[in-house]
């Protein structure tokens, strides 16, 4: 069997973001683990503009359809922005839908409870796009885990709480990957 393929979907695009930090550890983490090429990918790379708007370019729409269809699986570093998810990332999940289909997904989140919010609004959104979320989810404190706010320094528990969700992600994206 071919190596899964797992993209570590970064969920801000704002000035000052501190989701490249969490996803650069998480990497980390799961490149130590050998079961699957993880990919950073930055939505930010990909410009892309509010869906439907008119007259814009689409060729960041083409890479990102392109980015997403490659994954098997994913890992969404999300922070909670009033209670749910960041526009960015919401239109980021809307431009697509086949792309998405049948793949599984950990989500790593944080804010000031957790992210916790912002998760349960991702799994309603990943459920319509036929994207298994695994149940471990890693919440990261914006009090405990990050220093003044902005610089991430996670508590030694946190990496057992990523491994525990990668376990489950690799069963569920080798599962799924039979049915695509």
């Amino acid at each position: 069997m071919t190596t899964l393929n797992i993209g570590i979907i970064l969920g801000s695009t704002r000035e000052g973001r501190v989701s490249p930090q969490v996803g650069k550890w998480v990497k980390e983490l799961a490149d130590k683990r050998g079961d699957a090429n993880y990919t950073i990918i930055d939505i930010a790379d990909f410009k892309l503009p509010l869906l439907g708007e008119p007259g814009v370019d689409a060729s960041g729409a083409v890479a990102w359809a392109k980015a997403i269809n490659a994954q098997d699986g994913f890992i969404f570093i999300t922070q909670e922005y009033n209670h749910s998810i960041t526009g960015a990332l919401k239109n980021a999940l809307d431009y697509l839908r086949d792309e998405w289909n049948n793949k599984a997904a950990g989500i790593v989140s944080y804010g000031s409870v957790g992210g916790a919010r912002a998760t349960e609004h991702l799994r309603g959104i990943l459920g319509e796009l036929l994207v298994a979320d695994v149940r471990v989810h890693p919440a990261l404190s914006l009090f405990t885990d990050f220093e003044n706010g902005n610089v991430f320094k996670p508590k030694d528990v946190q990496a057992d709480s990523v491994n525990q969700m990668l376990d489950q992600l690799i069963s569920w994206s080798t599962a799924l990957k039979t049915i695509r």
